[in-house]
This record gives structure tokens, sequence and C-alpha cells, in this order.
């Protein structure tokens, strides 16, 4: 899923280049041009970081992010100003920013900007594996599918990380028995291909291959 950014500065050629850039890197970017447009979205929870401007026509991004802050969470925010006054990045540090950037800047030292607070904010999400649709957590052993969780056993999950970390690789079902259920099983190599069943089931986007005669590979 795209982060959402959303970038306020009455400057329009500014506005749509940060905009232009955002874009680029993959991000949903949401525009606004006054203090008005902006205050209204202040509650929309699906926002990750907001880029303000300092000057905004009769108030300031001093004001916007108080009612960001307001909310409750904890949404980034970062300061943009052609004033380069330290007096400034104190407010901002003060009232919750978590980075300042002076103008004219680099479209893309911003973008670096931005960058690096969303890894440090949302580390976790970062972490998350992408494959065919899913997200998946290893370090909760969790896999998700547009947000939604999807409940795995642990062999189920076991044998899915097997593949997205051998991805194009076939493996035999007495070496998926080896990585998955270890050498001390003596049952059926036919709980493979049970489990396996139940994976594509509940993942019927997962690009898992049957390999006839001898066992499955992932993409």
């Amino acid at each position: 899923m795209k982060k959402v950014i959303c970038v306020v500065e009455d400057e329009v050629a500014i506005n749509d280049l940060v905009c232009q850039y955002l874009k680029k890197e993959g991000y949903e970017v949401r525009s606004f041009y006054t203090y008005e447009e902006a205050s209204v979205h202040v509650s929309d929870d699906d926002v990750h970081l907001w880029i303000l401007d300092i000057m905004l026509d009769d108030k300031s991004g001093f004001d916007l992010i108080e009612e960001i802050r307001a909310q409750g969470g904890e949404i980034p925010v970062i300061f943009m100003s052609a004033r380069d006054k330290e007096f400034d990045r104190i407010i901002g540090l003060e009232k919750g920013s978590d980075d300042y950037i002076t103008k004219p800047f680099s479209p893309k030292e911003l973008v670096l900007r931005v960058n690096n607070v969303i890894k440090r904010v949302y580390k976790s999400e970062n972490n998350r594996i992408q494959i065919d649709g899913y997200e998946l957590d290893e370090e909760q052993r969790k896999v998700f599918h547009q947000e939604v969780e999807i409940d795995l056993t642990t062999k189920e999950f076991d044998l899915l990380i097997m593949f997205i970390k051998n991805k194009g690789i076939a493996f035999s079902r007495e070496m998926i028995l080896t990585n998955v259920w270890e050498e001390n099983y003596y049952g059926s190599d036919r709980v493979v291909d049970d489990t396996l069943r139940r994976l594509r089931k509940k993942l019927p986007n997962l690009n898992i291959h049957t390999i006839y005669g001898y066992g499955y590979r992932l993409g």
C-alpha cells in the first residue's frame, strides 16, 4: 500500500514540483494551496506524513501542525520555509516537527528527507516482504492482503517463508520436508501437498507452480 503524503504550499510552482517528485518516488500525494483547504483534512486517518510551508495566507504551518497534533496521532511533519532562521527551526521542533528544509531546496533532497522520516517512523511496515499482492511480516509472522490479516498455521507460514526466500528455485517434496518439517519427521510426504493446498486456498494470488513428478516452485 502506498504511503500518503499531504503537501501544503501556497506557491503553485513549488507545490507542483514537490508533488511530481514524490509521486515518482511511489507516494500517493494530496496537494493543498491554502491553510483552509488543508485544515479540513487534518483528521484524515490514512495520511502518513505532512509537508507544511510555514507561511500560509493569513495563518501559518505552525497553526496547522497544532491542529494535526490535536488529533492525538504521531503523524510526522516536515516544514518548508524561505526563512532560514534558527528561531523558526526551534519553534518547529517545539511543536513536534520531524524535519525542516529551507527554500530554495533541491526536490531530490526533500525526497531523501521524506524517505528517511518514513523509514524511521514506519520501520516495522517497511520491513514487510511484498509478494504477489501480499505483505508478509517475518518478525511478527503475519501475512496481510490489503491490510487485512490472513490467518496461517505455523507450517503454512514456514512453507511460505521457504518459497519466498528461495523464489525461482524448484523444491522436491523431500527437500520441502527437510526444510519445513526437518529431518525428524517420519510421516508421509503427502503432508506437503495438503499444506500447500491450504496455503493456495488462503493466498489464491500466490504464484506457486506445480512441477509434476517433482515438487513446487514460487515464481
